[in-house]
């Protein structure tokens, strides 16, 4: 089960180059569900996402790289290429009320920097165990707006729009 918040983001971190990333390139090969393939750096995946917005079924299949490229060539719409960096957020603040998490927990941020023809968008996306720890997440000073809700801020939504 994969949920997660998505927001836009108000300012690049200053010290962006600091952090771990990754190049990612990815194609759709269905929106619903959704069935697409992704190549992180020298790794391949098909992936298949289930309905839904913040929470929903994912399951990842490692690819090679020639199937990769078979299944790239029959995606529809554009190919979403983009540099993921993964910025900890070490014990994230909770809402008033809620429980605290235990003090060694910790979060990533999958800060996604978007190549062109979707340059120069730019969006923040936190990953949790639990649909209560995502709606009681206190996103830092530095993100923008909540888009989990909007779908014209999914990848699969997108890559299928015309220009």
């Amino acid at each position: 089960m994969e949920i997660e918040r998505k927001f836009t983001i108000k300012k690049l971190p200053e010290n962006l180059d600091s952090y771990p990333s990754r190049h990612i390139e990815q194609g759709y090969l269905s929106d619903s569900p959704v069935v697409r393939v992704r190549k992180e750096d020298d790794e391949y995946y098909l992936t298949y996402k289930g309905n839904g917005m913040l929470a929903r079924e994912e399951f990842n299949l490692p690819l090679n790289q020639e199937a990769y490229y078979h299944l790239r060539a029959k995606a529809d719409g554009r190919i979403i290429s983009k540099r993921r960096y993964l910025i900890p957020l070490p014990n994230p603040a909770v809402q008033e009320g809620s429980r605290k998490p235990p003090a060694d927990y910790s979060l990533t941020i999958e800060l996604d920097v978007f190549d062109p023809p979707f340059a120069p968008l730019v969006m923040a996306e936190v990953e949790f165990g639990s649909k209560e720890a995502a709606e009681a997440f206190l996103p830092p000073d530095w993100f923008d707006e909540d888009v989990t809700y909007r779908k014209e801020y999914h990848n699969s939504y997108m890559a299928l729009q015309t220009e």
